[in-house]
């Protein structure tokens, strides 16, 4: 059984373990042209069942303010889409094909499991959270998208944690594979009094990078000014724009290099800089915008976001971009700096994992987390080859427990 190879497959029960959602990934990937489809399975125990109905919902929500500021019926939460699936009994008009994964869950788990299924749509945004700072509590803000499956005799009826299941996944974006043309800029800047210019150019080695991969940025200046270029400042810089009520644009640095490299009148200068954008480094910076990840896992800088029609008003939540900024600082002012654009992102996987992962063994000096993933190692049967892997609660005193959520 060691050698033996499975699908795997997310899983998660309600408190009271009679509401259990089953899923194939929690990743979805934006091809642009169409989202992975959300296909799942819900197990209900029958005696629980009674006269119900199984609902599942999919809402994308944008929160742009701290949790422990929602009071007086405030809530600093946008839904930018919700969704309602009822799984049990299936209205004729909601049957659709039925996935692979799905089949095999469906007859594994027997007459009690239902399946579900949701289209993303393509103008929602990707799962982007805003780094918190050291003070505030609560659920970060930022975009991410919930899978919740209940049983209630109405849609419209309370529902309770005790029996239901909440289930955080993430909408992705991956590193096209045709890449644009190299970025290069230059400028011409003449100064008063003189009637001779300062010339930059600048230019990268290429338009796209992975997360962690240092950037190579190009600097030529040729001086006929009378004025002596005193230092060169590089940075790379994270734009993100905040589409909801009205769009705003936050920047922030995420990599930067001050050189006291001097170029005097009538000479030209040419060096090559290294920068290397990474979370590591800007851990401190409250606001900065990060790729959503759940409580157990690190993350890293956001991916740049690709739109398909940059025309599209609808697209809300966060549009993250990146741009290096070259600055030529001048003797007696009158700088001179230009911006090139580039992606950030991360590559597109080869090949999903379908073998049995190792079991995750942490160090003795990391404290337990209440949301590690656990697996199942006596689920396997002649019959099947799925792997189940828990969202687990694990009750440590003196800490509460809490739904897998972005943090």
């Amino acid at each position: 059984m060691g050698d033996k190879t499975g699908t795997r497959v997310f899983k998660k029960s309600s408190p009271n373990c009679k509401v259990t959602v089953y899923l194939g990934k929690r990743d979805f990937v934006d091809h642009l042209d169409h989202v992975d489809p959300v296909d799942g399975v819900i197990l209900v125990d029958p005696e629980y069942l009674k006269d119900r109905k199984v609902f599942v919902t999919l809402t994308c929500a944008f929160r742009y303010g701290r949790e422990d500021l929602d009071v007086l019926g405030l809530s600093f939460r946008k839904d930018l889409h919700i969704s309602t699936f009822q799984a049990f009994p299936p209205p004729p008009e909601q049957r659709k094909p039925l996935s692979r994964l799905q089949e095999r869950l469906l007859k594994k788990l027997g007459q009690h499991a239902h399946p579900f299924y949701f289209t993303i749509p393509q103008n929602l945004p990707c799962s982007v959270t805003l780094q918190p700072g050291p003070e505030d509590t609560g659920k970060a803000c930022g975009v991410d998208f919930e899978i919740r499956a209940f049983c209630t005799k109405s849609v419209e009826e309370k529902i309770h944690k005790r029996n239901s299941v909440r289930l955080v996944i993430r909408k992705v974006q991956y590193a096209p594979e045709k890449t644009g043309p190299q970025p290069m800029v230059e400028t011409t800047r003449s100064f008063l009094m003189s009637d001779r210019s300062l010339h930059l150019e600048a230019s990268l080695d290429k338009e796209l990078y992975y997360h962690g991969e240092p950037i190579s940025v190009n600097v030529h200046v040729t001086n006929n000014s009378t004025k002596t270029v005193k230092k060169i400042k590089i940075s790379v810089r994270q734009y993100a724009d905040i589409c909801l009520f009205s769009t705003a644009q936050y920047k922030c640095p995420v990599a930067q290099i001050e050189a006291d490299d001097q170029v005097s009148s009538s000479s030209t200068f040419c060096q090559v800089y290294t920068l290397t954008p990474t979370l590591s480094c800007n851990r401190e910076k409250r606001g900065l915008a990060l790729d959503g990840k759940l409580k157990h896992e690190d993350t890293n800088l956001a991916s740049s976001t690709i739109v398909k029609d940059v025309s599209n008003k609808e697209v809300l939540g966060i549009l993250v971009s990146y741009r290096v900024k070259v600055k030529l600082v001048v003797s007696r002012g009158g700088d001179v700096s230009v911006e090139l654009p580039f992606v950030l992102m991360h590559p597109k996987p080869l090949e999903l994992p379908s073998s049995r992962p190792e079991s995750v063994v942490p160090e003795p000096d990391v404290p337990i987390d209440t949301n590690l993933i656990e697996f199942e190692t006596n689920n396997y049967s002649q019959d099947d080859d799925f792997v189940f892997e828990d969202f687990a609660r694990l009750r440590l005193k003196g800490i509460k427990d809490d739904d897998d959520h972005f943090c």
